[in-house]
């Protein structure tokens, strides 16, 4: 147990400090403080103990030495249970210091309102960090605080006489994830100030803010939760607004980042639906309402219970079509107040609001592993160079179905396959291990929904080992596609696709997701 005598208060964010420092002196602990915290102290006729005067030294170039002191320090780290550390704390007239309150200043909120370097140089902090550390590492003996939203718990154990092993521990674990973010934050802005290359470091330093606990993981028995980069300027599903339903667990997330990620690549108006992580259905139109329902149509059975996105305003009509069918989550940049209301009896589905904006940002991915992580930068480029591998060039009828299989063939789990036609998806198939049942599961959907095959374009998100799936292409009248090539048995799936006269274009880039 700990019995506070003396505080250090040197706080920037001055919440609830006033209050916090009269309840302290009314149970008469001595207070030492510095700078702006001991000025707004004093103003509200608080006894204060200048760090200057405690010290012996005065604040120096700026403030920025003030608290870098033995006396402050020793004061913090001294041993209580080591005679040596008390005797040199006597021959030096170190008093010990039980309580420090510090937090740090804004430097995070400097970079992040666009100030030049020099702005955030001058607001690193090194003086608020040391203090933290050195009481966070002494947790036996001091009491460490820089959440003001904790003053009010701490008071609480302090008027009982003594603070208990279980809040230092605990305040020491917050101080030190504090300083750590803090540092994580300068690193990487400085990184991306004075590095001007897509490098992967050395040691991988990682800071995002929780946002919010989840329903559930990926399966109700798993916990999950779900931080946020307040860094990224870009929209994102997690600075979405939700205006209804439950809250969001681990797949809902993953799907609605993937139906996110799909509609941006999408300039025309379309609908898509999710499932499961993998798109099920998508079709783009003059007007959203029938983009949607056609979407819809590309598997209604897959399409119950997910999720779906639109890149245009939801009105009344469509939010009564959304709503005839059971989904989970629907997404777009707004609603009307008619759409809402037609939502609100549902009171579960989940609605995101957030903009959409065409175009995929390139940012790195991080996938855990046991044991550690694999980073990657994003799949942003759909081709190298659009090349024509047989002796039929396509149409522009075909060159367009191709195009928009294309893009839909980037979203879907590997190996994957995307029969499209006239700006919608006619079948997909999915998550297959062989690339020609990829192909069959697509066709089975499709047939399976009334749509046929008969005149699509084929996308395929990885080369063609072999000719069986041209061969298996051909069967159905499909009359082009698209790949990347780079198969040893490139000449042999070329030469398939010139005995049916089908046409082919290789991109030169894979898409495989795994």
């Amino acid at each position: 147990m700990v019995k506070i005598k003396t505080a250090l208060l040197s706080v920037y964010n001055k919440e609830g400090i006033v209050e916090f420092a009269k309840a302290l002196s009314g149970m008469d602990i001595e207070i030492i403080s510095s700078g702006g915290t001991a000025k707004a102290l004093k103003e509200a006729g608080i006894k204060v103990t200048e760090l200057s005067d405690f010290t012996g030294y005065p604040e120096m170039m700026d403030g920025r030495v003030k608290t870098l002191h033995p006396k402050i320090h020793g004061g913090i780290l001294m041993d209580r249970n080591k005679p040596q550390h008390i005797k040199e704390a006597e021959e030096n007239k170190i008093t010990p210091i039980d309580l420090v309150v510090a937090n740090l200043y804004p430097f995070e909120e400097t970079i992040l309102k666009g100030a030049s370097i020099d702005e955030a140089v001058e607001t690193i902090d090194i003086g608020g960090p040391t203090l933290i550390r050195a009481a966070a590492k002494n947790f036996k003996h001091v009491l460490v605080v820089c959440n003001p939203r904790r003053y009010g718990q701490v008071l609480e154990e302090i008027k009982k006489g003594d603070v208990g092993e279980e809040l230092r521990k605990g305040m020491a674990v917050e101080a030190w994830e504090h300083i750590a973010h803090y540092d994580v934050v300068i690193e990487q802005y400085f990184k991306k100030q004075f590095e001007k290359t897509f490098a992967y470091p050395g040691y991988l330093n990682l800071t995002f803010e929780k946002k919010q606990d989840l329903r559930y993981g990926e399966n109700p028995h798993q916990t999950a939760a779900l931080y946020i980069d307040q860094h990224e300027k870009n929209p994102s599903i997690l600075k979405a607004k939700q205006l209804q339903g439950k809250v969001l667990s681990y797949n809902n997330v993953l799907d609605a980042n993937s139906a996110y990620n799909l509609i941006k690549e999408f300039e025309e108006t379309t609908a898509v639906i999710v499932k499961h992580n993998n798109p099920c259905g998508i079709a783009s139109s003059d007007d959203i309402y029938e983009a949607y329902k056609v979407a819809r149509s590309v598997d209604p059975e897959a399409a119950f219970g997910g999720i779906v996105a639109v890149n245009r305003e939801i009105d009344k009509k469509l939010a009564e079509e959304i709503t005839s069918r059971f989904v989970e989550m629907v997404l777009a940049p707004s609603f009307t107040d008619e759409a809402k209301e037609v939502f609100a009896k549902k009171k579960n589905l989940r609605l995101l609001e957030l903009p959409i904006k065409t175009g995929i940002v390139r940012h790195r991915r991080y996938r855990s592993v046991l044991g550690g992580f694999l980073v990657q930068d994003s799949d942003v480029d759909l081709y190298k160079e659009l090349k024509v591998a047989t002796k039929r060039k396509p149409t522009d009828e075909e060159m367009k179905n191709m195009m928009y299989a294309w893009k839909i063939v980037k979203y879907v789990r590997s190996n994957a396959i995307v029969y499209a036609k006239k700006n919608r998806a006619v079948g997909i198939g999915a998550g297959q291990m062989k690339r020609v049942d990829a192909a069959k599961l697509g066709a089975m959907i499709a047939k399976d929904f009334g749509e046929p095959v008969d005149g699509c374009a084929m996308a395929s998100d990885a080369f063609f080992p072999f000719r069986d799936g041209i061969d298996y292409a051909a069967k159905l009248g499909v009359t082009a596609i698209i790949q990347p090539g780079g198969s040893v048995n490139d000449k042999e799936v070329i030469a398939a696709a010139d005995e049916h006269n089908i046409a082919m274009i290789f991109t030169e880039i894979r898409h495989f997701r795994h």
